[in-house]
């Protein structure tokens, strides 16, 4: 029986353009908070994992009330984190990001997620359908793990607030990505939280 795991970035922070670490959603994050979960309401989810942020598990606290089945479980892999540093073919255009990035964080973000890894994408005697409310680049990294790409490539994976990335795995078959940043349930008014506005 093939696994799922449905992954879902937080919704929009309140005051984030301001530098804040973590906090409350923003009015606009709790409206993301509702249509992702009016979306996944038909998934007959097995588990249910956030990230211990504030802002993660207010969207979890959100998504309850459509999904008030759920046993939602705090889990510190999903922390936001650095998953891993420059590389030799990494692009200059990337420099001043990791210029910020300390050699500790890195070290801290690449054990997180080896843990992370080893844990979610477990495969299992069962079918499940699993839910996960993390990070932009938490995951952007399980994207990039299960395409096989170099650990640098998670940089530039971007996932919109309470965008919708869906992860496969069928019985004696690799982990596969079934759709990535799907936006179809958020209004073109509340696609939040990429580089560049998606305007469609």
């Amino acid at each position: 029986m093939p696994q799922y795991i449905y992954l879902v970035r937080h919704g929009e922070q309140q005051d984030a353009e301001h530098g804040l670490e973590d906090g409350p959603l923003s009015p606009r994050g709790i409206r993301q908070a509702g249509y992702i979960a009016e979306r996944l309401s038909g998934v007959p989810f097995t588990g249910a994992w956030h990230s211990p942020l504030q802002r993660a598990a207010e969207t979890a606290s959100i998504m309850s009330k459509r999904l008030p089945s759920l046993v939602w479980e705090a889990s510190p892999l999903l922390f936001d984190c650095i998953p891993s540093g420059r590389a030799p073919e990494t692009p200059s255009a990337y420099d001043p990001f990791f210029g910020s990035v300390t050699e500790a964080e890195i070290d801290a973000g690449r054990a997180q997620m080896e843990d992370a890894v080893a844990e979610f994408l477990q495969p299992r005697r069962s079918q499940r359908h699993d839910l996960l409310i993390t990070h932009n680049f938490v995951i952007a990294w399980f994207v990039r793990e299960v395409l096989g790409a170099p650990d640098w490539r998670w940089v530039g994976i971007n996932q919109a607030h309470c965008g919708l990335t869906v992860l496969q795995q069928k019985p004696g078959r690799p982990w596969t990505l079934v759709t990535h940043n799907d936006l179809g349930h958020l209004p073109v008014e509340l696609r939040t939280g990429l580089p560049e506005p998606l305007m469609f």
